[in-house]
């Protein structure tokens, strides 16, 4: 039984470091964390969002939702799902990460993976994922093979250089996506990679690298490119007046 687990374990570790850059080229290695060591987390690299509570526990940095106390002190942004951003991100990056959730439950906000907040965002569910841009307002690519399974870990590689945005799943799909809102810098405080985990449940990150990225895109991305499915975008939303400036 152990052998077994020893394999499979071998297989997925294998299979997350197979994950190479599709559209850009590194550049900067920006931040290099395995949460090998347990303690509170450094916060000018991961900011816990919504007075939810994180810690770097058995080799992962661990969420979990505010406290009650915190809740009933809040008129909204109760924190009833563990969520955090790394704002030392690059507006546009190259990222490696290791994600899980577990417990809760799914509503139609959450679990979700994002990059810049409000900017792209994967949601997670157990029919599918969907990947929303701009203020969650257009809906730019899905996929019915990548789902929410509780307790699943996902590793991934995702990509932002210009309007384009591509993100791999070890054992799983490729989801490419364009927006001009990919390209905006990214209001200060609201950059970075995030998560955000179940309703009432919990959210794990791990073996995160992030890199700045050069100038030029990797030779042969357009026929890369080409070959990935393509998505026509579907507006589901609008805008509040707060997410358009106003």
């Amino acid at each position: 039984m152990k052998n077994a687990l020893f394999v499979l374990l071998a297989a997925a570790a294998a299979s997350a470091a197979d994950l190479k850059p599709l559209l850009a080229q590194p550049d900067q290695v920006v931040l290099e964390n395995d949460f090998a060591q347990a303690g509170a987390i450094n916060k000018e690299q991961w900011g816990p969002r919504q007075g939810t509570q994180w810690v770097i526990e058995d080799g992962v940095l661990r969420g979990k939702p505010s406290t009650p106390e915190y809740q009933a002190k809040k008129k909204d942004h109760f924190g009833y799902e563990p969520r955090v951003s790394c704002p030392v991100t690059p507006a546009q990056f190259i990222a490696k990460f290791s994600v899980r959730f577990t417990g809760g439950s799914e509503t139609a906000v959450v679990p979700f993976i994002e990059f810049g907040h409000h900017v792209c965002r994967i949601r997670l569910t157990k029919d599918g994922a969907e990947v929303l841009a701009d203020h969650e307002s257009v809906k730019v690519a899905a996929s019915q093979e990548l789902k929410f399974e509780p307790g699943k870990w996902y590793h991934a590689l995702a990509e932002m250089k210009g309007e384009e945005f591509v993100i791999q799943f070890a054992d799983g799909p490729t989801l490419y996506a364009k927006h001009a809102c990919f390209a905006k810098p990214t209001p200060s405080g609201g950059s970075g990679l995030g998560i955000a985990g179940p309703k009432g449940g919990t959210a794990e990150l791990d073996d995160v690298t992030l890199w700045s990225i050069k100038a030029d895109e990797q030779p042969g991305w357009t026929a890369k490119r080409e070959a990935l499915p393509k998505f026509e975008p579907v507006e589901v939303g609008k805008k509040s007046a707060k997410a358009k400036g106003k």
